[in-house]
């Protein structure tokens, strides 16, 4: 009670200095026009259920949800909304009424709303989530979180976006946002319904129905902004490295892009070239002098990017530390002190970016870094991340002293999924600072709906497996539907180490994504395009000349995303939103009217796939580059899009270079595209310094004519050639030239030569296939530093479990997910954690890192079991085997039995091995900290309920738990029930980590023998609590 006291008087206080704090926080009345909706049976302050009452906003079929007059006044300023106002006024020249009426419920300082829709509805969005495309089934967790390895079951990632777009049966779409900043649960496991749950009270935006998926997101942009326009060097490839340890060494990256012909705009700088750690620094000797770096990169076509965290080194003397002590910036603790965190460099401070002369303080800071050559900024570790605790990151009681019109002075519970996008527009307006004449470029590894206003982003720490390159796709594409187009993965995987396959395939796909860039983490091998050998060195090549190609088209894309809102990269279903067929499809998806096609199979290249493409015209087409590790490529007829040279970077690209359009007809003979262009950079297209043609072709009499339509901005048309091809099917296509914005005409040839054209072509793309130079299909990387992890682990899947186990890395369970709640509970970084058993009482000892022989999959076609048998030798003749099974006929279980088992003990031992203890190590995941704790009764009858407030606890004898213990997670309502035999378990550990727990089992410590064995028998489930 003390700690909540100290929490409300620091609120409290906050608030009576604020001057001119929204007087909806303090409970003054407001004017509330009048709205429409069925009440419940009670109002204001006493209403519990009922429908949710409503008023139109900003536009035709945009509608606010509130549970009442008074919870619209109550409601928190809006931090997605670009404009708060369009959420507060009403619109008064509309009558319509929305289609779907949410209910509530309020109940425990919760507010439940639910969304029912027609049966077959289908959902996506979500933000940064990973899995599959289609979320229905679904649940997360809003809560930015540092999320290193995540799996394809985790729940919270580094972002937060309470948006779901909703496809009903009939094609039509419907977004929903719920607009808070707190902890929100979005539960789409019941089907055709939508469920939001975060604290009361906040309002609901529903954006439709409207006839396309794309229309709605149309208009979600108008309410929530649109991407910034990024300088069109961003759109480049980009390569990083955590890290590049020296300036030398950023110069050979940069000079072996140059020599061996691979596109390439920018090189990373990782937190290593600052002085220890602090930001806005640089190392006295490896990174002694960065303005010459930055103009040695500058003179060979490079841009410099560089890392800033928000964790400031708490040390007197440092120039930044000590401004922001002298501001009274730092974010603050319960008792109004500066908190302090451990991140890198030891003992940190945060900003708090929801106070103006924060944000300011911080801009400041930007601008003057800027003055070394910064081109671009890294806002890393900004969820915030904080080591050392349970949470990962600072109490939820610290205090923000906010502006008036962002909350006002709340706790970091309301402003935690806010934070990273502050810092972000915090580092956007310091650049802009520096040179208005440049655009800036940000990218922010935390995020909120809104960030796109600011920053691009990237996909966070992912790994270097299949199962994450297949994710990459479905994730970027989620937050495009989130409205964060400008997104991509780490290329390669950032943990681990990629074989040769698995990066030039990563590569072929990457290289079409809005961000594209390559990033490993330390410890792995390299993981540059040439790292892998000449033949992947070759596809990567192929794949981002690729790039460079289609970046008049990638470019045009964004400004269309800048100014109208219209997504970059989308999932194939939105080009016929009626076709259920497509609403699942994964491996492909579309620029703008380009169709990528991809292979995220490790057996097969995209050549050896059917391809489902949409109802209509394909024309696949290549540069004469296709390999079966890259994508196909079609254009939907009708379209015409631009296409560029194969620079070695996107400065080398003049405006009168010669300009080529692919044109594909539709059934009526006629095509249409855009080509946007200007300076690549700086804002004089806002003042109409650009140029926006609209091609036009179309067939008539066996001639197709080709002109252009219109022309929009002040620039006049660069005098140049314009090649022009002419699409027919399989690769065939016609070429005619002429002078960009004359008329160019193209007879067509007769249907037999098109015909013969078109086989011509085909068996040109067959032979270039088969003569391909292929990738090695290696599992291990030569002279490999880190952990390989692109081999496929073994799954087991049954009942209410998914299972993924690593036999090669300690026979490690990595993962295991419970189907019904949509849980992942293993915490794993592949090398370390997740599911692992030792043979000795030494942390990491014997038996977590050995390869495990798979001495048996056993599949059960009479349908009893699924198990999986395992073993790995420990030294000494011991080896540890291990059996995991799925029983059918209980299958809420995961049953694993484990013994050390005496192989061959020398004689002159008397049979009898060293002294060894079975130590069971699993490492679950939190997935709410604060409201997590272990329970069990002991076998003496007493109860115990121990929540993450020490480090370890231990339990011997009567206080073991009495054969059963569970992991509570009171926010999820569900528990992880460890069950075992109590007669084999010596002791029981719980250790508490960062997110993490750990609840082991120990036999005792004795030697064994052929006859003796150690086992631990036990099993997990999960119950409702």
């Amino acid at each position: 009670m003390r700690r909540w006291n100290l929490v409300c008087s620091s609120l409290l206080l906050c608030v009576i200095k604020k001057k001119g704090f929204d007087r909806r926080r303090t409970g003054e009345s407001f004017v509330v026009s009048k709205m429409g909706g069925n009440q419940a049976s009670a109002s204001g302050s006493d209403v519990k259920s009922g429908d949710m009452v409503f008023e139109p906003i900003l536009e035709e079929g945009v509608f606010r949800f509130d549970c009442s007059a008074d919870d619209r006044n109550a409601a928190f300023p809006s931090h997605s909304f670009v404009n708060q106002k369009n959420r507060e006024t009403p619109l008064l020249t509309t009558k319509g009424k929305p289609s779907f009426i949410p209910t509530f419920e309020c109940a425990h300082g919760q507010q439940i709303v639910n969304i029912e829709l027609p049966a077959g509805t289908t959902f996506y969005g979500t933000g940064e989530v990973s899995g599959q495309l289609e979320r229905t089934g679904k649940r997360v967790f809003t809560w930015n979180t540092d999320a290193w390895g995540y799996g394809s079951g985790t729940t919270s990632l580094y972002q937060s976006h309470p948006w779901v777009l909703a496809v009903l049966p009939d094609g039509e779409a419907l977004g929903v946002l719920a607009d808070t900043t707190r902890r929100c649960e979005i539960d789409l496991r019941k089907e055709s319904s939508i469920r939001f749950c975060a604290p009361s009270s906040f309002p609901v935006i529903t954006f439709g129905p409207l006839p396309l998926p794309v229309d709605v997101l149309a208009s979600f942009s108008r309410a929530v902004g649109t991407v910034f326009m990024p300088p069109k060097w961003s759109l480049g490839y980009q390569q990083c490295r955590w890290s590049y340890d020296s300036d030398a060494r950023v110069r050979e990256i940069a000079r072996t892009f140059r020599e061996k012909g691979i596109p390439c705009d920018v090189i990373w700088m990782d937190i290593d070239y600052m002085d220890e750690f602090r930001c806005f620094t640089f190392d006295k000797e490896r990174f002694s002098n960065p303005q010459s770096l930055v103009k040695d990169l500058h003179d060979t076509g490079f841009k410099a990017i560089w890392m800033l965290d928000p964790g400031i080194k708490q040390e007197d003397g440092y120039f930044v530390h000590d401004s922001g002590t002298e501001k009274d910036i730092w974010t603050q603790t319960a008792d109004g002190r500066p908190f302090v965190g451990d991140v890198w460099p030891g003992p940190c401070v945060f900003p708090d970016f929801t106070q103006s002369k924060a944000r300011l303080w911080w801009s400041n800071l930007v601008k003057d870094f800027t003055e070394y050559g910064v081109d671009g900024i890294w806002n890393d570790m900004n969820e915030p991340a904080v080591f050392k605790t349970v949470t990962k990151t600072m109490p939820e009681s610290n205090v923000h002293r906010g502006d008036a019109e962002l909350g006002g002075c709340q706790s970091h519970a309301h402003y935690h999924n806010v934070y990273g996008m502050l810092m972000a527009r915090s580092t956007y307006e310091g650049m802009m600072l520096a040179n208005r004449s440049k655009r800036p470029f940000v990218l922010t590894r935390a995020g909120y709906v809104g960030s796109q206003r600011y920053a691009a982003t990237w996909t966070g720490d992912n790994l270097s497996t299949w199962e994450h390159l297949h994710m990459s796709i479905s994730m970027v594409l989620q937050l495009g539907i989130s409205g964060q187009p400008l997104a991509g993965p780490d290329i390669g995987g950032f943990a681990g180490n990629a074989t040769p396959k698995l990066f030039g395939r990563w590569m072929g796909v990457g290289a079409m994504f809005p961000f594209c860039r390559g990033h490993s983490e330390k410890g792995t091998s390299d993981h540059e395009p040439w790292s892998f050998g000449e033949e992947c060195e070759e596809v990567c090549r192929l794949a981002l000349r690729r790039r460079y190609r289609l970046l008049p088209h990638i470019y045009t894309l964004f400004y269309l995303a800048h100014t109208k809102g219209i997504p970059v990269a989308t999932p194939t279903f939105f080009i016929d939103s009626k076709d259920p067929k497509l609403r699942a499809i994964e491996n492909s998806f579309m620029l703008g009217s380009l169709l990528i096609y991809a292979s995220t199979m490790h057996d097969h290249g995209v050549n050896q796939l059917q391809h489902t493409l949409p109802e209509g015209i394909w024309m696949s087409f290549d540069f004469d580059d296709s390999h079966p590790d890259l994508p196909a490529l079609y254009l939907q007829g009708g379209s015409i899009i631009p296409v560029g040279h194969p620079h070695q970077h996107a400065g080398e690209a003049d405006p009168s270079d010669d300009l080529s359009i692919l044109i594909a007809l539709d059934e009526n003979g006629k095509a249409q595209g855009v080509l946007y262009e200007d300076d690549g950079d700086g804002y004089e297209y806002t003042e109409g310094g650009y140029l926006l043609t609209t091609y036009v072709a179309e067939l008539q009499s066996s001639v197709v004519t080709i002109r252009v339509s219109k022309s929009e901005g002040l620039w006049k048309r660069p005098k140049r050639r314009l090649h022009v091809h002419l699409l027919l099917g399989r690769g065939a296509m016609l070429d005619a030239y002429g002078v960009d914005g004359d008329v160019i005409q193209i007879t067509m040839p007769s249907e037999a030569e098109v015909s013969d054209l078109v086989s011509a072509s085909h068996k040109k793309f067959t032979s270039r296939l088969e003569t391909a130079r292929q990738i090695p299909d290696v599992e291990k990387v030569s002279e490999g530093k880190g952990v390989e992890l692109s081999r496929t682990p073994v799954e087991l899947k049954s009942g209410d479990w998914v299972l993924k186990v690593v036999p090669w890395i300690g026979g490690r369970i990595l993962s295991m997910e419970h189907i019904p709640s949509g849980t992942q509970w293993l915490h794993s970084r592949v090398d370390i954690d997740g599911y692992e058993e030792y043979s000795g009482m030494e942390y990491r000892s014997a038996g977590c890192s050995e390869e495990y022989s798979v001495i048996d999959r056993d599949l059960e076609q009479a349908g009893e079991v699924e198990s999986l048998s395992l073993e790995g030798d420990v030294g000494g003749g011991l080896v540890i085997e291990r059996m995991i099974s799925l029983p059918k006929d209980d299958p809420k279980v995961v049953q694993i039995n484990s013994s050390i088992v005496a192989r061959s003990v020398g004689a002159g031992s008397g049979g009898f091995s060293r002294l060894v203890c079975l130590r069971v190590h699993p490492t679950f995941s939190l997935f709410h900290p604060t409201e997590s704790y272990v329970s069990f009764v002991s076998v003496d009858g007493s109860k115990h309920d121990c929540w993450p407030t020490s480090s370890e606890q231990s339990y011997e004898g009567d206080l073991r738990p009495n054969g059963e213990w569970m992991l509570v997670d009171k926010c999820l309502g569900v528990a992880l029930v460890n069950k075992f035999d109590v007669s084999q378990v010596y002791k029981c550990l719980i250790h508490w980590g960062t997110g993490t727990v750990n609840l082991e089992l120990w036999s005792e410590d004795r030697p064994v023998s052929k006859k003796s064995p150690l086992t631990i028998s036990h099993n997990y489930e999960v119950r409702g609590v």
